[in-house]
């Protein structure tokens, strides 16, 4: 491989003549950042998913809480 004037990660590969970049630690960097990415998606997605749940418990509740109610008092 050839590295490229002025780079220091990068190279050309002989035969293809393709840039290749062989700076491991920012690759590295990256797919660490774009895991937490990918979990914070999955958390929020998650929590959101809990809140829908928490709203539906409680409209059954209003909702048994309000026909006991006109049951009790009719």
């Amino acid at each position: 491989m050839i590295p490229v004037k002025g780079h220091t990660n990068l190279y050309r590969d002989e035969q293809s003549g393709a840039i290749i970049n062989c700076d491991s630690q920012s690759y590295n960097q990256y797919m660490i950042a774009k895991n937490n990415r990918e979990l914070q998606k999955n958390e929020i997605e998650k929590l959101k998913s809990d809140i829908e749940e928490i709203k539906s418990l409680l409209r059954e509740l209003i909702n048994g809480s309000r026909w006991n109610y006109f049951k009790f008092y009719r």
